[in-house]
């Protein structure tokens, strides 16, 4: 069986747009819309396998930019940063004279995550 990966539309979310248009559009249908490859097929007017032919390239160019440009993992190594950035503010708040520092931090926490946004949002 065709299962769905996933990371595989993570991956979409990041480089969907650089996807031919006809890949690109199958993919959508597939991992967002959660389509079948027969309804997928019918939509496009080709046969399920051609359908996941499509599926089967996209992947591989989704993996391919990856590689490249690792937006996704940098992406995810930025979350994870921020979430502990974001413990130690806690616990700096806590601290009688540590408020200003805990406010710089999570104001730094603010610059970071506008900014990965700005990224995926852009692709």
């Amino acid at each position: 069986m065709f299962e769905k990966n996933m990371k595989i539309a993570y991956l979409l979310d990041f480089y969907g747009d650089a996807l031919d248009d006809h890949i690109g559009s199958v993919m959508r249908a597939y991992y967002n819309d959660d389509l079948s490859l027969a309804e997928i097929a019918a939509d496009e007017g080709i046969s399920r396998q051609g359908v996941r032919h499509l599926i089967k390239k996209g992947e591989e160019q989704l993996f391919f930019f990856e590689e490249k440009f690792g937006l996704a993992k940098r992406h995810g190594e930025l979350t994870q940063a921020c979430k502990l950035l974001s413990e130690i503010a806690d616990t700096l708040e806590a601290k009688p004279d540590c408020e200003k520092e805990a406010a710089q931090i999570s104001d730094i926490i603010g610059i970071i995550l506008k900014g990965n946004q700005d990224v995926s949002e852009s692709d």
